[in-house]
């Protein structure tokens, strides 16, 4: 939507809403007409889906333990940074601030998280569904992310970071204001003909509908990883009921 707003005595050009050009005249002032012009760029396409159950109609893909890849400091054993609990299910990742990169050959900043494989996609529409949890105290992490193939011009598709307890869509928008010490449960689903991603959190309507760029793949990761600003000294969250989705076309 977009606004135009004319006033002349008591009369006004109002709001115009709409998908084109919309061209009004406003009035006319000494003979000379006003127009207002305004073009409105057509929203991302959003996939049908049913808020009620956002996972209605896409084919469910097998995960086995191996397809979880960790990645985490290089220097510390993994058990020192990543645990999971066979029992209840629940995978805990936690960095600090001033820990290594996960190899020495990257110069990235601290990171405990998984990278699922075995299910890197190039096509169809593909869903990550999980219920999260972030330890009150964690700021300036990601702790999801949609990564596009290595060597990329572009590293990522989605980013969700969370700044002290606010869960935003890279640094900006805000979809979450308090994740802090519940579970919440996200769902991202990513309609790569359409190039769009949608973010929802607890189910209902999408918190985030965007456009995003195509590339040659993708692939899904979560856990924690370290950014640039607004950062506490650890990092942590937690991860359970981990699965993915898939509409092929």
């Amino acid at each position: 939507m977009a606004s135009c707003f004319l006033r002349s005595g008591s009369r006004h050009l109002r709001t115009l809403a709409g998908g084109a050009v919309a061209v009004r005249t406003a009035e006319l002032l000494v003979g000379v007409a006003i127009l207002c012009v305004v073009v409105v760029a057509p929203a991302p396409a959003v996939l049908a889906i049913d808020d009620g159950n956002l996972t209605a109609g896409f084919v469910q893909v097998e995960l086995p333990e191996g397809n979880f890849i960790v990645q985490s400091p290089y220097d510390v054993p993994e058990n020192q940074r990543y645990s999971y609990d066979v029992t209840t299910g629940v995978r805990t990742f936690w960095v600090y601030a001033d820990d290594k990169p996960f190899n020495t050959v990257t110069a990235t900043n601290p990171r405990t998280e998984v990278r699922l494989a075995g299910h890197d996609y190039s096509s169809g529409v593909w869903q990550f569904e999980a219920y999260g949890y972030v330890p009150s105290g964690t700021s300036g992490a990601s702790v999801m992310q949609i990564h596009n193939e290595d060597a990329g011009v572009q590293a990522t598709t989605l980013m969700l970071h969370v700044y002290n307890g606010t869960l935003r869509h890279y640094s900006g928008e805000a979809l979450e204001d308090d994740v802090y010490d519940r579970w919440f449960r996200l769902n991202v689903v990513h309609d790569v003909g359409a190039s769009t991603v949608a973010v929802y959190v607890d189910g209902g309507a999408p918190r985030l509908v965007v456009a995003v760029a195509p590339t040659a793949s993708h692939y899904f990761k979560f856990g924690v990883y370290v950014q640039h600003h607004d950062v506490s000294p650890r990092v942590e969250s937690r991860w359970r009921n981990v699965t993915v989705y898939t509409k092929p076309n």
